[in-house]
């Protein structure tokens, strides 16, 4: 206990320093937002870098995260379930807020796990075979109209990674979160990830620097 309270002073110590975009030699820099692409994040890793080929890098939800999106669906399915079985020992069912509310509640549970759980392990590819980058289960290489899938890009069209970091404050609990994101020519950015685990993170962002040949800001 005492070791996770000393961790966390020391991550929230950690105040992230005002960026100076002549550091790097990219005249795209200077017209590059060094702000959060995507508010939030998560106090904990949510995905980790795979090699999926030689060709072929993917992020995928973290054991982690596969755990805490579950939990939300069964807690869901077991109200339900709980609910249900009580019920039907009963031998008049009356309909009221004491059983009606229940079933709402693990309703909200379920559709909500299930929501995270799709979206949340949906894949993030960088493809070399194809030349293109996307996030979703839909393939751009299969698409009809690619302009269709809201989050690709081709590989070529990346200039840069951007590592940055926000500071998220909520109500019970403030964490950092380390988002990476690709900056394309024209200077627009495109999130790839957004969580807690800094090491982890930097390091997948180098092995994609390497993979893609492309330079690294690590803003952190």
């Amino acid at each position: 206990m005492f070791k996770k309270i000393i961790q966390t002073i020391r991550r929230l110590s950690i105040r992230p320093v005002p960026i100076d975009p002549s550091r790097y030699d990219d005249p795209v820099a200077r017209t590059t937002s060094f702000s959060p692409a995507k508010s939030g994040g998560a106090s904990f890793g949510t995905h980790k870098l795979v090699e999926a080929a030689a060709h072929r890098f993917e992020f995928r939800a973290s054991l982690g995260a596969r755990i805490f999106y579950l939990a939300f669906l069964l807690i869901g399915i077991v109200v339900i379930i709980g609910v249900s079985y009580q019920l039907t020992t009963k031998e008049t069912i009356s309909f009221s807020v004491d059983t009606v509310l229940p079933f709402v509640i693990g309703g909200v549970f379920t559709v909500a796990g299930g929501f995270l759980y799709y979206f949340g392990t949906q894949p993030i590819v960088f493809d070399k075979h194809s030349g293109h980058f996307w996030k979703g289960r839909a393939d751009p290489n299969l698409a009809f109209n690619k302009d269709s899938i809201k989050t690709w890009t081709q590989l070529e069209h990346i200039r840069v990674l951007q590592l940055i970091c926000e500071y998220c404050s909520g109500n019970k609990s403030s964490y950092y979160s380390y988002e990476l994101n690709l900056v394309l020519n024209d200077g627009e950015r495109i999130n790839v990830v957004d969580h807690g685990n800094l090491k982890k993170i930097r390091d997948d962002a180098n092995t994609l620097s390497d993979f893609l040949a492309k330079p690294l800001w690590d803003a952190t």
